[in-house]
Parts: structure tokens; sequence; C-alpha cells
């Protein structure tokens, strides 16, 4: 991922072959800590989806949110086959990106440094 500000359209699963969420978003790091850490209710956190399988960045919010109804309106079937097409053993693609072992004072002061950047 670049380090420029992108707007990403992302997939997340819940394990391999399991549960998918389609996002859209215009900070993919921020966005995807919050599902992993259960931070936002509703679907994901109910489905323990938490695995980033595969995500496409975008220069518009436009081209993003198109790309995002898209997925959306996709068979199954096509969705799992993107997601194998660049990563066949649905690796965690968000796995090497935040620290380890952080503490909740730690984490909350993380998420403020980079949402002020």
């Amino acid at each position: 991922m670049s380090g420029e500000r992108q707007f990403c359209t992302y997939i997340m699963a819940s394990r391999p072959w399991g549960t998918l969420y389609i996002g859209v978003t215009n900070d993919l790091l921020r966005r995807v800590f919050e599902h992993k850490e259960g931070r936002i209710e509703g679907f994901t956190k109910t489905y323990g989806i938490k695995t980033l399988v595969h995500f496409e960045e975008w220069a518009t919010a436009l081209e993003a949110i198109l790309r995002e109804k898209r997925l959306k309106k996709w068979p199954r079937t096509w969705k799992i086959t993107l997601i194998r097409t660049n990563n066949p053993d649905w690796n965690d693609l968000a796995a090497e990106w935040y620290p380890k072992a952080m503490s909740a004072a730690e984490i909350d002061a993380w998420l403020a440094k980079i949402a002020a950047s």
C-alpha cells in the first residue's frame, strides 16, 4: 500500500472460505484495525470478520464506492475467485501492519496519533 492517502475497496473474511465483508474507506490502516479489534458494532463484529484478504486502491472516493457496489452484487464464487487470484492461501494482508501486544492505553494513543496525521 502506498504512503499517500488513498481510497480503498477491501474484502475481509472470518476465515478461508468463510463469511465475507466488502467495504470502502479513505483510511485502510485505521479501518482494518477497527475491524480487527472489534471496535465497530455490527456485521463484522458479530461474525468475527478480522482478516484482510483483498484490497484495491482508487484515486477518488467515487471510483472506490462504485467498485464496492459492483463487488457486492457479484456472486460469491466471483468474490472468492478475486481473492484467490492474488491471495490463494487467504493470508491476512494486514498481519504485519500493527505493533504487537499493545495495552488499551497504547492503542488509544496510537490511534489518536495516526488520526492526527
